[in-house]
C-alpha cells in the first residue's frame, strides 16, 4: 500500500489521457500495478475496477456538455457492458506472459495505424451519418478488451472510428469513453465476484483519476485533432515497448 501512496501521482496522469483520449487508464494502471509486485492476472482484474471510475468522471462531463449522440451511446455502450463479461473469463486461460505480449501486440498494430487527419478544424463539426451496427460491433471490441486484457480500448476504438467510420475524432473519443465505462462495470463485476481485482486500490487510482478525466474531458473540445491523433500514437509506442519487455521477462523466467 505505501508503495501504491508514492505512485498515487500516475492516477492522475491516467485521468488526464482518459480524458483527452477516450481511453480508460488501463494503459497506466496496469504497468503501475505491475509495478508494485502484483501478478498480471490480478493486475489486469485491478485496473479495470479503476477504470470504472476514471471512465465515469469523463462520461459524465461529456454528457453535461451535451455532446453524446443518444443512439450511438446507447449502442456502442450497452453491447461493451453486456459483452464485457462473456469475455472476462477468456484472461483464464492465457498465462501472465501471454497476456502481456497481446497487449504490446495491440499497442504496435495501434500506434503504427494511426494517421493524424488532414482535414481542417471545421470539418470537425461535420458528423457523417453514424452506422449504428458498426457500433454495436465496436461495442464487442471494448467488451473483448475490458474481459480480457482488463484495458477499455479506446486506444483500438477510436483510430477505429476515425479511420473506418469517418467520424471526427473528438466524437469518437467521446463515444469511446462511454464504451470503456460500460465495458469496465461489466468486466468488473465478472473480477469482483471471482475474487481476481483487488477492491481498495482500484478506489485509490480511480477515484483520483475520475477528478482529473472529469476536468480534462470538459477541455477536450479545444485540443486540435492533429495533437490528438498524434498523443494517441505515441503512447501507443510507448506501451507497445512496456508490454513486450515484461512479457519477454515473465517468458524468460518460466
Amino acid at each position: 500500500m505505501l508503495q501504491l501512496f508514492v505512485l498515487l501521482p500516475l492516477g492522475i496522469l491516467a485521468g488526464l489521457l482518459s480524458g483527452l483520449l477516450g481511453i480508460g487508464g488501463g494503459l497506466i494502471f496496469s504497468p503501475l500495478l505491475l509495478a508494485i509486485g502484483l501478478p498480471p492476472h490480478q493486475a489486469l482484474a485491478t485496473s479495470t475496477l479503476a477504470i470504472v471510475l476514471t471512465t465515469a468522471g469523463g462520461a459524465w462531463a461529456h454528457w453535461r456538455q451535451g455532446r453524446l449522440p443518444l443512439q450511438p451511446s446507447l449502442a456502442i455502450g450497452l453491447t461493451a457492458l453486456i459483452s464485457a463479461p462473456l469475455f472476462g473469463g477468456l484472461g483464464r486461460l492465457l498465462s501472465g506472459w501471454e497476456l502481456l505480449a497481446l497487449q504490446g501486440s495491440m499497442y504496435a498494430v495501434v500506434a503504427f495505424s494511426i494517421r493524424p487527419r488532414q482535414q481542417g478544424e471545421a470539418a470537425e463539426e461535420l458528423v457523417p451519418p453514424i452506422p449504428l451496427t458498426a457500433l454495436v460491433l465496436l461495442g464487442a471490441l471494448a467488451g473483448l478488451f475490458g474481459g480480457l486484457l482488463g484495458l477499455g480500448g479506446g486506444l483500438v476504438m477510436v483510430p477505429l472510428m476515425v479511420g473506418l467510420l469517418q467520424l471526427p475524432i473528438h466524437l469518437a473519443i467521446r463515444l469511446s469513453t462511454v464504451a470503456v465505462f460500460l465495458a469496465s462495470i461489466g468486466a468488473g463485476t465478472l473480477f469482483l465476484v471471482e475474487g481476481r481485482g483487488l477492491l481498495l486500490p482500484a478506489v485509490l487510482l480511480g477515484s483520483l483519476a475520475s477528478v482529473s478525466a472529469r476536468w480534462a474531458a470538459s477541455r477536450l473540445q479545444a485540443i486540435s485533432p492533429r495533437k490528438l491523433a498524434w498523443l494517441l500514437r505515441l503512447l501507443a509506442l510507448a506501451l507497445a515497448v512496456d508490454s513486450s519487455r515484461r512479457a519477454l521477462t515473465l517468458l524468460l523466467q518460466s
